[in-house]
């Protein structure tokens, strides 16, 4: 899947084909997985996937922001933004294994 952009068809494919549950069966795994998520974050909670990354619900406050075009300031109203922060795991991944300096395949 390396590539290209990964969407719920590849991802229920992928468990059809790695765990054996029948196609529908799949589709329906992958769509409670993410509806749970969604769930999750939408009441604020974080979603910490161990060894790939946590799913974090920040609060930002109220600021002056300003109109790019007309130089206009503008006030910007406190909301709530998801972020994404990868684990150690997965960042050594993405590089080759390492993170840091660190060989994050080295037995310690």
């Amino acid at each position: 899947m390396a590539g290209k952009t990964v969407t719920r068809a590849d991802l229920s494919e992928a468990v059809y084909q790695q765990v054996g549950l029948s196609r529908a069966e799949s589709a329906a795994l992958v769509e409670t997985v993410l509806a749970e998520i969604c769930t999750c974050l939408s009441s604020g909670e974080t979603v910490k996937l161990s060894s790939f990354g946590s799913f974090v619900v920040r609060s930002k406050g109220k600021r002056i922001g300003r109109n790019p075009k007309t130089g206009v300031e503008v006030e910007i109203e406190p909301r709530q933004v998801m972020v994404f922060k990868p684990s150690n795991v997965l960042k050594a991944r993405i590089n080759g294994g390492h993170v840091n300096g660190l060989d994050m395949d080295e037995d310690e």
